[in-house]
């Protein structure tokens, strides 16, 4: 552990406080978002000062921070008027799993643990080309639809799409995925999932369970050819929309083990 750089971090996602831990730099938070869910010891551990997209500023001044974490766009608002507050704030803003990398890389840089930060780049990096290659031996790649969320349906984000194709399949909606916005990724017409045609749906609504019997249910929806061969998982959201170490770890696994499962029945 080093006395390098801030020594009481506020942060407002999951994914900064799962890279404090897995570098060995718990010590330093002092707050943490109240939808923070990895790793599970956060919880019992560190004091909760909001949810997501709301901080409770007094509280946040109270415990005296000298770095808040955030991130994407829908923090902007929070870290800005934390730094109107005399806040020192860093918004991370990763999409990609090239942004996940440089996020753990660039949050090592911040604590002092650049060394231990590309130690675990590269153990991800390593781990994510053993699915890779494990993935390029499979005998066929199945048409995968991954939802987001179901009112509206919205496809999935950049990291995901990725994971999926370095898992063994094909995202149904590739041509969306790099749109960062998840209004940007609305599919309007419900049909247009039939004629992609998925051979697995994976649903992963952010906040509640996914219920593949109202997928099934969907007008026209039984020509899919994943509901026809009841092919509908759930990947929890904790473990594919967060974009940290779970996405590349957990819900890698997930998906590989989905695409396994099809690619050899």
């Amino acid at each position: 552990m080093s006395a390098f750089g801030p020594q009481r971090i506020i942060c407002l996602s999951t994914e900064t406080c799962e890279v404090l831990y897995a570098l060995g730099e718990q010590q330093r938070i002092v707050g943490i978002s109240g939808f923070t869910v990895r790793p599970p010891q956060a919880r019992k551990e560190k004091p909760k000062i909001g949810a997501f997209t709301s901080a409770k500023h007094d509280e946040v001044l109270a415990l005296q921070p000298d770095l808040v974490l955030g991130y994407c766009d829908l923090q902007a608002d929070i870290v800005a008027d934390l730094a109107r507050a005399g806040l020192e704030v860093h918004l991370f803003n990763q999409r990609s799993i090239a942004g996940i990398l440089a996020m753990i890389s660039t949050l090592g840089a911040l604590v002092g643990a650049a060394d231990r930060a590309a130690a675990l780049v590269q153990e991800l990096e390593g781990r994510m080309a053993a699915v890779a290659a494990q993935a390029a031996a499979l005998p066929r790649r199945p048409r995968i639809y991954f939802e987001e969320w179901n009112e509206p349906l919205i496809s999935g984000i950049g990291w995901v799409s990725e994971l999926i194709t370095l898992a063994g399949g094909d995202d149904c909606f590739s041509d969306l995925a790099a749109l960062p916005r998840a209004k940007q990724r609305i599919i309007t017409d419900p049909l247009e999932v039939v004629r992609r045609a998925p051979d697995i749906i994976i649903g992963s609504w952010c906040g509640k369970r996914f219920r593949p019997e109202q997928v099934v249910e969907r007008d026209g929806w039984n020509q899919v050819p994943a509901v026809a061969q009841a092919q509908l998982f759930e990947i929890k959201s904790a473990d594919i929309l967060q974009p940290g170490i779970g996405a590349l770890t957990d819900g890698l696994d997930q998906l590989a083990a989905l695409i396994r499962q099809w690619a050899l029945s």
